[in-house]
């Protein structure tokens, strides 16, 4: 018997996976709806195996139009921020010959800047800073639920507590516009 996967998840590690699944399944999405693509421990850079994950995976959802169907990737923006992330995407997308995704597409790109954790410290109530790199991380990943209600809740009113990261103001604004 196949899955009907709704929704795939490219993502470079266990906290991408867990923060993507959590705050998903608290949109409404079941855990059946998932299918994970994630960058093998210890096998080079987890950013390289998104870029270059994510031409093949776009390639796969556009092979099921007419579905509802969805690409959700998870690739940290270090110093590149949003803007250089989605160039990287674009350009790996080029190199196979792969048009970038278009307004038509049901791609969501996050690009959390420079990393998640600076997502979760402003969950947390900080104000952050995406120039800086070294919040905390959590002990395990499964530990950022309380971090995802509070999302969800922010989510469900339309609106992030000011003043909020510019890549996850980016990220809302995206998935509204993906999953209208």
């Amino acid at each position: 018997m196949s899955r009907n996967v709704r929704i795939t998840l490219l993502c470079e590690d266990a906290q991408h996976i867990t923060f993507a699944k959590k705050l998903l399944q608290a949109l409404g999405w079941q855990l059946r709806d998932f299918r994970i693509e994630r960058s093998p421990s210890g096998r080079g850079s987890a950013e390289q195996f998104v870029r270059e994950r994510f031409p093949i995976e776009l390639r796969g959802l556009r092979s099921k139009r007419g579905e509802k169907a969805y690409l959700v990737v998870m690739i940290d923006g270090d110093d590149k921020g949003v803007a250089g992330r989605r160039a990287s995407l674009n350009a790996a997308c080029a190199a196979q010959q792969i048009r970038p995704p278009s307004e038509d597409d049901q791609v969501l790109v996050c690009v959390p800047t420079w990393n998640i954790e600076t997502w979760l410290a402003y969950l947390d109530g900080e104000v952050v800073d995406e120039s800086k790199r070294d919040y905390p991380r959590l002990d395990r990943p499964r530990d950022c639920g309380p971090h995802i209600q509070a999302l969800a809740g922010m989510c469900s009113r339309d609106t992030l507590l000011p003043p909020s990261p510019p890549s996850l103001q980016d990220t809302c604004i995206q998935y509204r516009h993906v999953f209208r």
